[in-house]
């Protein structure tokens, strides 16, 4: 889908050039808080300070003469389509927008189509790409020449990180603008322009405004159309000064900023694990309980803490495999909401528990080992011997039952191939929790074999 519709998606004009609105007998309603309140010039924007302030990147790049390709990622609802059409009237270029979701190869040549006949006019040509990480490859490279030509300025827009989402040939094309959530300052500026400007005819209390504030979650565009909702209800209700009960009985709770299979997603899976391993009760949990306020599934973040368990804890404290499984299998019993205090249980469980990663490094360093090494044959001692030919080919063969022999260990045998004089050591315990007393046996072992060579020679 193609369009020219050159109205932005949120944030406001600033308070000294205010947006002309009419009031319902003028037939206005219809219109969209964040069309009414659409900016006309980059400083009218609302956040993303880092990189709009003065001598910061868009700014400049606002003020060079030319623009250039860029793609801006940043969660929704944080102003990425406002500021390319703001670019695109700051350079008084056509604004072709494509919908990643709803176009196709046959969309984008009607947009070089046009580009082309832009560019025997004389015009400038920015070709703006909404959700541009859900073109495949072929489409994204669709657009390489256009770009490599100068025939159109190419901004893309992204909630998912680039560098995995968007060709690499794409990406080397473009600058990478990051654009931040709205913080909770940012937000209240918005709402106080939003009331003063476009004259909804209510008041908010400090307290229903941090409510609101809360619900928005960092999207401008969210706490608008919370604000929209707000405004019909009061109305409705008959009230000019909302408070944050009236908020609470309006308007249902948005969920936090979460994406599954997206960065947010990722991000806070990230968080999670890491307070886990550094040992942060507080942490752990309030990231487990942003991930299950956003709708992640409770048994998927149950799969993520046996991951921890095994990952993070490992021998250090054995006990820690276990209350993650009992945790999900008293959730499978006691279902939401009962059942997440068992998964809260074992996430608190593991980050005070002991830490070693120790079996973890030990496989990786043996899987590592397999694949550059050849395929050595088991040694005939250690061979299984059912059958009475291989038990006459040696197959087992003075093999030492490690119960029948002192302490229960057979001192001095070897279990690795024989073209392997000096064994690799994978497991290296930690002194922390059990995996100290697992160290202490496995060197008191080795004491053992080290008497058994003496004995031998």
């Amino acid at each position: 889908m193609v369009t020219v519709n050159r109205s932005a998606d949120l944030f406001g004009a600033s308070e000294g050039a205010p947006p002309t609105t009419r009031d319902s007998a003028g037939g206005d309603d219809a219109i969209p808080l964040a069309e009414k309140l659409r900016p006309t010039h980059i400083d009218q924007v609302i956040g993303q300070s880092h990189l709009l302030g003065s001598g910061r990147p868009l700014r400049l790049a606002f003020e060079s003469g030319k623009p250039h390709s860029m793609i801006l990622w940043g969660p929704p609802g944080v102003g990425k389509t406002t500021l390319a059409r703001l670019m695109a009237s700051h350079f008084e270029a056509d604004f072709i927008q494509i919908s990643a979701v709803l176009s196709g190869v046959k969309e984008i040549r009607e947009a070089v189509e046009r580009a082309r006949i832009n560019r025997t006019a004389g015009r400038r040509t920015i070709m703006f790409v909404d959700e541009v990480h859900r073109f495949n490859k072929a489409q994204q490279d669709a657009f390489l020449p256009h770009v490599e030509s100068g025939l159109v300025t190419f901004i893309g827009a992204t909630t998912e990180n680039p560098s995995f989402e968007v060709v690499g040939a794409l990406l080397s094309r473009a600058q990478v603008y990051v654009l931040k959530p709205l913080d909770e300052d940012d937000l209240a500026a918005l709402m106080t322009r939003a009331l003063s400007a476009a004259e909804l005819g209510i008041n908010i209390n400090d307290d229903a405004s941090k409510l609101l504030i809360g619900y928005a979650d960092g999207d401008g565009r969210r706490l608008l159309n919370l604000l929209e909702q707000l405004v019909t209800a009061a109305r409705a209700a008959g009230l000019q000064m909302v408070d944050a009960d009236f908020v609470g009985a309006a308007l249902a709770p948005s969920r936090r900023r979460f994406d599954k299979g997206g960065d947010a997603f990722y991000d806070q899976i990230s968080a999670l694990h890491k307070s886990v391993r550094g040992s942060s009760p507080d942490a752990a949990l309030y990231w487990f309980s942003r991930m299950l306020d956003g709708g992640a599934d409770p048994l998927y973040l149950g799969r993520r803490i046996i991951r921890m368990a095994v990952e993070d804890i490992g021998l250090a404290d054995p006990r820690a495999l276990s209350t993650a499984l009992d945790a999900i299998a008293t959730f499978e019993r006691l279902g939401s909401p009962e059942g997440e205090l068992a998964l809260a249980q074992a996430v608190v469980y593991l980050a005070v528990a002991p830490k070693s990663n120790a079996v973890y490094s030990a496989y990786k360093a043996a899987k590592a080992f397999i694949e550059q090494d050849g395929s050595r044959p088991v040694p005939v001692h250690l061979r299984n011997a059912p059958t009475k030919l291989m038990k006459e080919l040696g197959y087992g063969h003075a093999y030492r039952y490690a119960h029948d022999e002192a302490e229960a260990y057979a001192a001095g045998e070897h279990y690795f191939p024989d073209e392997l004089p000096h064994p690799p050591r994978f497991y290296q315990p930690t002194p922390r929790g059990l995996e100290g007393k697992i160290s202490e046996r496995l060197a008191y072992l080795k004491t053992l074999d080290a008497n058994a060579a003496k004995r031998g020679k």
